[in-house]
């Protein structure tokens, strides 16, 4: 077998790489704050006023420090430390992200079953509870926001959720245009938030300075020795300063770790820590203000701007969540997780900027259903935190594996260092339980739908290809019996699709049992999604001369890229592969027909669910981006 390598030009990932070399390093600072930023900067809205409200508490000095002690540790160890310094080292080729880190993990783990299966699982799992998360994240922040109506007139209260669904619906329509105009909004309106909360916290901080002792984390620990009930459920309340966190680590790719770093360091952190601090300097003067410590450490004369302000900034939020399911779905699909959907890009210029229609209405039917479940963000926020804290929980796993088994660090700084991170997202997760029954419930059964979903999709695929492989037989063998009985060959060139890398693929015995007859060339052609997150284009395609004009193709993709065959054969012919006719090549592809069965590779209920899956999936020939006059369907039914 006679291997040939050929370079498929990447021209455009390759002008975007080189632009983002070329970018100032204060605009990709913008840019992360326009991006990664939204969700956490948009919780001083309601983390204060929650954290009262949930644990019931009057509020003095006594309460209110240990609270805002614990509010400033948790961004300090969870948010600074844990994943600014830690958690964006363990980048996967410079991506990052919950299945940008487990297609690293499983990498590292190949070697070691039980722990790659493990591992899994685990990112499985993980990426569900994103999914959870990214339902929550815009409901709560627009809210959040838009309830700063009961503050500028009472009377508009029952307008709160009308205009949110409305705010709601605007955004998730507005999706299939892009976002790249509205995008270059996102970093200065940002800026201008933060730049805001900053200003107001420190107005508020002036009138009662001596909140600035809640720094000191005796409080924090005094309140937790005495009231270790009570202190479990504030910790629970007091995590949600921390949501967004996972933000950080999903945009690394985006960005870099270093203008996201920046960015907190320098921006985000001091003004959340001043906001909050400012809120709570309020509530020791005038603890009525609990009903909204937001809106009111502002100036009358600015509640209504501070609304408008508000709520695009909770858009913001809301819009990078939903960029962000579409990306982790288009990764699951590739790394094998998800069926094929559509997905349409809506930028010449940015790959990274795309849409999947069943995605955005799936996310916008689900939000609109949990405002109308908990119309308020009080009772919203008690469903808020168990999707989050249990994602943190599971990264900080993963990357113990990653420092072992990739860094080689020693046990000893592993325990010091993720072990510590570990134990923590262990409290935060246990302590955000208590809000199961009140609402924590909502998230759960959404991730483990989607979970269910996720491995259902990748079991079901391979006993699948199983099956397939049971009735087919090797591509050597078949060549050598073509020499043997020679089948009638036709012009012209049949690229055939098959994700079996050594297997005659289902549509081609299909086709000769009912045609008896062969291209004069024939090509197998194998798509390969790597488990890294781009494929350098030097590497992209390799094609092996097999024999009596058959060939072996092999397409490498990573987890990132944009699957494009009809590409893939234009650089072919450009690098001068001596095929005349491969402009004209009709591609076959099996259409799989699934009838479940009981005792078959599930249980029937989950093959009956592979089987819609299967059914509703997009068509592979959309997928791959190949004219549908050049595609032949070849049907058959396999009982699972």
């Amino acid at each position: 077998m006679k291997s040939f390598s050929y370079e498929v030009n990447q021209k455009l990932a390759d002008d975007r790489s080189s632009s983002h070399g070329k970018s100032a390093f204060s605009v990709l600072m913008l840019g992360a704050l326009g991006v990664v930023y939204g969700d956490i900067g948009t919780s001083p809205l309601y983390t204060l006023q929650q954290s009262f409200a949930q644990t019931h508490m009057a509020i003095t000095a006594d309460t209110l420090f240990p609270l805002l002690s614990m509010i400033f540790w948790l961004l300090v160890i969870v948010v600074s430390i844990k994943y600014v310094l830690f958690i964006l080292r363990a980048d996967n080729r410079g991506e990052g992200g919950n299945l940008a880190l487990l297609a690293l993990v499983l990498r590292l783990t190949r070697p070691m079953p039980r722990l790659c299966a493990l591992m899994g699982l685990a990112g499985i799992l993980g990426g569900s509870l994103f999914y959870a998360d990214a339902a929550i994240t815009p409901a709560i922040s627009v809210l959040s926001a838009v309830e700063g109506l009961h503050v500028i007139a009472p009377t508009l209260e029952h307008l709160v959720v009308p205009v949110t669904l409305v705010i709601l619906f605007v955004l998730f329509s507005v999706q299939k245009y892009g976002t790249g105009k509205m995008g270059v909004l996102f970093g200065p309106v940002m800026l201008l938030w933060f730049g805001t909360l900053g200003a107001f916290g420190v107005r508020g901080i002036l009138d009662a300075p001596r909140v600035l002792k809640a720094i000191n984390p005796f409080y924090a620990l005094h309140f937790i020795h005495i009231h270790p009930l009570v202190s479990f459920v504030a910790i629970g309340a007091t995590m949600l300063a921390v949501t967004g966190a996972e933000a950080l680590y999903a945009d690394m790719g985006h960005f870099g770790a270093s203008p996201i770093r920046t960015a907190w360091f320098f921006i985000v952190w001091p003004c959340l820590v001043l906001n909050y601090f400012g809120q709570g300097a309020l509530l020791l003067t005038k603890p009525a203000a609990i009903a909204n410590p937001f809106y009111l450490l502002a100036p009358k004369i600015f509640h209504v701007p501070l609304l408008l302000l508000a709520t695009a900034a909770t858009i913001i939020a809301s819009q990078a969540v939903i960029s962000g399911t579409y990306s982790i779905t288009r990764q699951a699909m590739q790394l094998g997780y998800l069926p094929h959907m559509s997905v349409l890009h809506t930028s010449e210029k940015e790959l990274g900027q795309i849409y999947m229609p069943f995605v955005n209405w799936a996310l916008l039917g689900l939000t609109t259903f949990i405002v109308f479940m908990f119309p308020s963000s009080d009772s919203l926020a008690s469903a808020y935190g168990l999707a989050v804290t249990g994602a943190m929980l599971i990264t900080s796993i993963m990357v113990i594996a990653v420092m072992r088994l990739k860094w080689r660090w020693q046990w000893k700084w592993i325990l010091a260092t993720a072990g510590v991170f570990t134990a923590i997202d262990a409290v935060l997760f246990s302590a955000t339980t208590t809000k199961f029954m009140s609402g924590g419930a909502m998230p759960v059964t959404v991730a483990v739908m989607i979970f269910t979903a996720l491995t259902t999709w990748k079991k079901g695929q391979a006993a699948l290809d199983d099956r397939i492989s049971s009735q087919s037989v090797s591509i050597d063998q078949f060549i050598r019996e073509s020499r043997n009985n020679p089948s009638v060959r036709v012009p012209g060139t049949a690229i055939y699709m098959t994700p079996h890398h050594n297997m005659v693929p289902s549509a081609m015995m299909l086709n000769m049992r009912h045609n008896k007859m062969l291209h004069e060339r024939v090509i197998f052609l194998t798509v390969i999604f790597e488990e890294i997150p781009h494929v350098a284009h030097e590497n992209r395609i390799h094609i092996y001369t097999l024999g009596d004009d058959f060939y072996k193709m092999d397409v490498h993709y990573g987890f990132n890229d944009e699957p494009d065959i009809s590409e893939a054969m234009h650089y072919c012919l450009q690098r001068g592969m001596d095929f005349d006719n491969l402009a004209q090549a009709s591609f076959y592809f099996g259409n799989e027909i699934i009838m479940p069965v009981a005792g078959g590779a599930m249980p029937f209920w989950r093959d009956l669910l592979f089987s819609i899956m299967k059914r509703n999936a997009s068509g592979a020939a959309e997928y791959y981006k190949i004219p549908a006059d050049r595609v032949v369907e070849v049907g058959g039914m396999y009982e699972l």
